[in-house]
């Protein structure tokens, strides 16, 4: 398993839009899997969040200002440009904008401290930031489709919410409440062990929620292109404001390797979720399109960006 492991982590950029077009493949049998995603997407923030503590974001909160900034990209500044973008190019569809908003919405990818760790970001700021990011989408998320997308998209802000904290809040912070009780013991034994069956957990994620996206990129058209190559600009766009914004913030190469996995990174997963759960299957489409680039998105601007010494090139 832990040869697995190594070899999914390696494959990343494959990964994920190989699951994609497994489940638009076969999406008859992929469905069957949609009724336990959101019991297998709370193992994975379980696992994510093992390699947290509560010292951790308590360290981080003592000079909250990068965080801040880092909360404000993610969920003002890319959503608010998702959704001009989706008013400039696709005016006349609302559940297409609504996809770009959501897609842009949800919390920081776990996922990204892997890449964090490759290209030696700060590794305490990007953790209290998955952390603290993952807790508050509950209620972060519903927020930002409600002020952005007003009443143009019909949804259960509520129900929404409740499975949110199902999925992403109560996992978390069990599992930083675990490690506080074991004295960080379980964190630092059971992120291995369970790591390979985390890859497990999106690979199964992901073929499942694709089944749901199937009709839409089976039937591709030139307004569906226009919208993945509007996901790949906005997408490619997180990782530069992240690094712009740390640079021009004049801030060390490892603090801006987070900022910029920071806001590049999205927990699609979550996003497709909740897709799946309260949306229209189109709104799917921009969320899960989003798997295409993301990791091949990540490598390539790690590549651009390391320094001698990355793990990279060990």
């Amino acid at each position: 398993m832990a040869a697995f492991n190594r070899f999914i982590e390696k494959w990343m950029a494959l990964v994920t839009p190989i699951c994609l077009l497994l489940g638009v493949w076969f999406p008859d049998i992929a469905k069957h899997g949609l009724p336990y995603v959101p019991f297998v997407f709370a193992f994975m923030t379980f696992n994510g969040a093992l390699k947290s503590s509560f010292k951790d974001v308590a360290g981080v909160f003592k000079n909250p200002s990068i965080l801040l900034v880092m909360l404000g990209l993610i969920h003002v500044v890319m959503p608010v440009f998702a959704c001009g973008l989706g008013h400039l190019f696709f005016t006349d569809n609302a559940r297409l904008i609504a996809g770009m908003v959501l897609e842009f919405s949800v919390p920081t990818a776990v996922s990204g401290l892997m890449w964090i760790t490759i290209y030696s970001g700060n590794s305490p700021l990007s953790l209290s930031l998955v952390v603290t990011d993952t807790v508050l989408s509950p209620f972060l998320i519903p927020l930002t489709l409600r002020i952005l997308l007003g009443k143009t998209v019909h949804m259960d802000t509520v129900q929404m919410m409740q499975e949110l904290i199902f999925m992403v809040a109560f996992p978390a912070i069990f599992a930083m409440c675990l490690n506080q009780i074991s004295h960080n013991r379980a964190k630092e034994c059971l992120p291995k062990v369970l790591a390979p069956y985390s890859k497990l957990a999106l690979i199964f994620v992901v073929i499942s929620n694709s089944s749901k996206v199937a009709p839409y990129i089976r039937h591709m058209n030139g307004q569906r292109v226009a919208v993945a190559v509007t996901i790949l600009v906005l997408a490619a766009s997180g990782y530069a404001i992240g690094l712009l914004v740390a640079k021009l913030w004049k801030k060390d190469h490892e603090t801006s390797i987070s900022m910029m996995y920071g806001n590049g990174m999205r927990n699609i997963s979550v996003g497709a979720v909740i897709a799946a759960a309260y949306f229209p299957g189109e709104v799917m489409f921009p969320v899960m399109i989003g798997t295409l680039f993301q990791q091949v998105l990540a490598a390539f601007y790690g590549k651009a960006t390391e320094q001698p010494g990355d793990s990279s090139k060990n």
